[in-house]
């Protein structure tokens, strides 16, 4: 897994992106950033065409390993995406508004 990657903090940063949380739905509804749509992992090439108006697709999970494969999943469908690192728990552990 070779991927571009991203901090939660440069995350925060950014406006008008698309955030996919590739937790299961029980994960996703306990707390997620605030503008992440939920995807999970098994949904990923499905639900892949929802994603092709992206420029890139930020992409993060509970702590970076399973956005690490739904990148690569998005990039071999020709979709760009970034893992975001440390995932979830990175996000809230940095302070960063949760959502539930």
């Amino acid at each position: 897994m070779s991927q571009n990657e991203i901090s939660v903090n440069e995350l925060s940063a950014l406006r008008g992106v698309v955030v996919v949380d590739v937790r299961e739905p029980d994960e996703y509804a306990g707390g997620h950033v605030p503008t992440a749509v939920n995807i999970p992992l098994g949904d990923v090439r499905e639900r892949s065409p929802e994603l092709r108006g992206a420029d890139t697709v930020y992409v993060i999970c509970q702590s970076g390993r399973r956005s690490a494969f739904a990148c690569d999943a998005l990039e071999s469908l020709g979709i760009t995406s970034v893992n975001v690192t440390g995932g979830t728990s990175a996000w809230i552990a940095a302070g960063l508004p949760v959502q539930q």
